[in-house]
């Protein structure tokens, strides 16, 4: 009995050291729980039960007996919490909305954001300036623009970022400017940098363009002077990219990536164990899978065979879904076809328990406008194959989200490279172009830095095309050939189309952070 008095005057204190008050039925469940434990174990327990209270953020500091059981339930649990999730399919339309507190110098969750795809007008300038506020903050602390002089920096330039009020403001020349901001014909013919503060004319005869895709509506750093309104570029370069580690203090623990899990589940390491461990997991992604095309059936049925006895975690399917359009008849067709390829997978049990079949719309598929984020393929289409394959069939949005255990993967089904080349205003004189499209992505954190003319987007669902965090994976699923880019610690991967390449398809195995190239053997006459 006295060991009991002990030990709840121990968790009392520890709980008021937290700014807890603890009610008595409390204090005694917690002393009873601990009394079977050695003092070491208590203490740990004890620490381990502080922060599951924290993290239930109770809107009083007093502890009733149902927070302790619930945070002890949780600290005993073996294995993974309630949040966190193996596999996880997020569509576009539930991407959480962050938003930047210049005061704090950090994201928050913006709590008040509710789903509409016709928001009001301030809504087309709104997800643009928060474009510019990511990437804006982003610059900044680069080390060519930051303020604070590190002593090993102290002999290294710095550059100052000017905003465009400052320019209108002056009659005189300025010299060693340096604007970020927005690229745009505000006038046919005649190019303008834009940030939030104003707008001035642009002479880019002189410009010396530096490596990616200048296409309008990207953010831009442009260097050069001001004389007379005008500002004279003598360069064009890209705002510099930040790989994940340097981002992640301005997050915190905040989930930015989407799910049910409130916190960030890339720092879990239950999942980290689960995912290191599984070292023949493995997602499969193919593009344009035209199942009206029996050659396209045949070499899926091989594909299957293959991985039966070793099922995938996932096989990512990206549309088109059929080789031409049917006109009225299209929805039928295609409804047909999902049908024939059930018939399919249900002659290989294995697979069909144990792996994943996600479907990701293309252009051609019915039946949404050509406005990104779209929509999955409607049920009444999908209907006979999810009534064959249960659980096993998953049809979202374009782009979406996928999250394995700590990995995160943006997949994009979009004919990328043409667009952004067709839209460049400049195109690069060296490099491949795998390359300078992978850094303008990542360094203009979305996946379509193109006016909403070329690419329509809803406004107030741009953040499901954000890259910022930086994903693990990113998949942009386009006709241009097969390709694999490392950037900043973050993979650009291009499985091409799945048809047009003989039928090649990219592997991705979570373990070892590797992208394999694969391909269906040809037949032997």
């Amino acid at each position: 009995m006295a060991d009991l008095q002990k030990i709840r005057s121990d968790v009392h204190n520890t709980f008021k050291l937290s700014g807890f008050t603890t009610r008595r039925e409390a204090t005694t469940f917690v002393a009873e729980q601990l009394l079977p434990l050695t003092i070491q174990e208590r203490q740990k327990m004890l620490d381990k039960l502080t922060t599951r209270l924290l993290h239930q953020c109770l809107s009083q500091p007093v502890l009733e007996k149902e927070h302790v059981e619930t945070a002890f339930k949780e600290c005993s649990s073996q294995g993974l919490e309630e949040t966190e999730t193996v596999l996880n399919i997020i569509d576009a339309f539930s991407i959480p909305k962050l938003k930047y507190d210049t005061e704090r110098k950090k994201f928050t969750k913006d709590l008040l954001n509710t789903n509409n795809l016709y928001p009001d007008p301030k809504w087309k300038a709104q997800f643009l300036i928060d474009r510019y506020m990511i990437i804006w903050q982003r610059t900044v602390r680069n080390k060519l623009f930051a303020q604070e002089t590190l002593p090993s920096m102290a002999e290294e330039k710095r550059f100052q970022l000017r905003k465009v009020e400052v320019l209108l403001s002056s009659s005189s020349k300025i010299d060693e400017v340096i604007v970020l901001g927005l690229l745009t014909q505000l006038t046919e013919g005649k190019f303008y940098i834009e940030d939030p503060t104003g707008s001035v004319l642009l002479d880019m005869t002189q410009t010396r363009y530096h490596s990616g895709l200048f296409t309008e509506n990207s953010f831009v750093l442009a260097e050069g002077y001001y004389e007379d309104k005008v500002l004279h570029v003598m360069g064009l370069v890209l705002p510099p990219s930040e790989n994940r580690a340097t981002s992640l203090p301005y997050f915190g623990s905040l989930n930015t990536f989407g799910g049910k899990s409130k916190t960030l589940l890339k720092n879990s390491q239950s999942l980290l164990k689960i995912e290191q461990e599984n070292e023949d997991g493995m997602f499969i992604f193919l593009s344009d899978v035209w199942l009206d095309n029996l050659k396209v059936l045949a070499k899926l049925k091989t594909l299957f065979s293959g991985f039966n006895e070793f099922p995938p975690i996932a096989i990512i399917l990206m549309g088109e879904f059929l080789s031409c359009p049917y006109g009225y008849e299209h929805s039928t067709q295609l409804k047909i076809a999902l049908t024939n390829l059930a018939d399919i997978i249900n002659q290989f049990s294995k697979l069909k328990e144990s792996c994943k079949f996600v479907f990701i719309p293309g252009r051609g598929d019915p039946s949404a406008p050509n406005i990104l984020p779209r929509p999955p393929i409607p049920s009444s289409i999908t209907t006979d194959i999810r009534d064959k394959l249960g659980n096993s069939v998953i049809f979202t949005t374009n782009p979406c989200r996928i999250q394995y255990c700590t990995q995160e993967m943006v997949l994009l089904r979009q004919d990328l490279v043409m667009k952004m080349c067709r839209n460049s205003i400049h195109f690069p004189d060296t490099g491949d172009i795998p390359d300078h499209l992978t850094k303008t992505l990542l360094s203009q954190c979305t996946l379509s830095p193109l006016t909403l003319g070329v690419q329509p987007v809803y406004w107030k669902h741009a953040d499901a095309l954000s890259l910022y965090p930086l994903p693990d994976l990113v998949i942009v699923a386009d006709h241009f050939q097969p390709y694999t880019r490392t950037y900043q610690d973050c993979q650009v991967v291009n499985p091409g189309s799945f048809p047009r390449t003989e039928f090649s398809f990219k592997v991705y195995i979570p373990s070892s952070r590797t992208v394999e190239d694969s391909q269906i053997p040809k037949e032997e006459n």
